[in-house]
């Protein structure tokens, strides 16, 4: 993780969208169920990157890069503030991806600290996860999360097989 930089820009510029395409592309097309089924297509990965992009202008959401020693975004992770009025202190951790090049870098728990720190600032006091990755599962108990259960068959990997998702919980106070 030596030369690793976290960001959390209020605003998404063209070339951090592109970056964060690549990121996205990488990861589907290496199996990681993000919400996206194979193929991944720079347009279908484009027009996710904007939509984040109006939603981080508009305040709902953080957004963290992690961006490598020669300027390219290698990872993100997104605090998704909760939609009912009565949540205003809860968040969701959101896509938080890692490029397959990246990973095992300490890449995804810098940025998970990051987008923690954004929670916080933002008033958050309790996060919530859900991941089908058992390495991410690691880092997540390591990282002091709270594994509240396994939903099986919750959704489907890129290649339309079905996966397992476990939910977590973290308090920030």
């Amino acid at each position: 993780m030596s030369h690793l930089r976290i960001e959390c820009p209020r605003t998404l510029t063209d070339e951090q969208i592109s970056g964060l395409c690549d990121v996205l592309i990488d990861c589907v097309e290496g199996g990681a169920s993000v919400g996206f089924m194979a193929p991944m297509t720079r347009d279908k990965a484009e027009a996710f990157w904007r939509g984040v992009a109006a939603s981080v202008a508009r305040r709902d959401r953080a957004i963290c890069l992690a961006i490598d020693e020669i300027g390219r975004i290698v990872g993100t992770a997104q605090a998704v503030w909760a939609g009912p009025e009565n949540q205003p202190h809860r968040a969701d951790i959101a896509k938080m991806l890692v490029h397959r090049g990246a990973r095992r870098s300490g890449t995804g728990a810098a940025l998970l600290r990051a987008a923690e720190a954004a929670a916080l600032d933002a008033g958050k006091k309790v996060l919530v996860l859900d991941t089908a990755s058992d390495s991410a599962e690691r880092l997540y108990e390591r990282e002091g999360w709270h594994r509240v259960g396994r939903i099986p068959d919750f959704a489907l990997l890129p290649d339309g097989a079905y996966c397992d998702t476990v939910v977590f919980y973290k308090r920030l106070d």
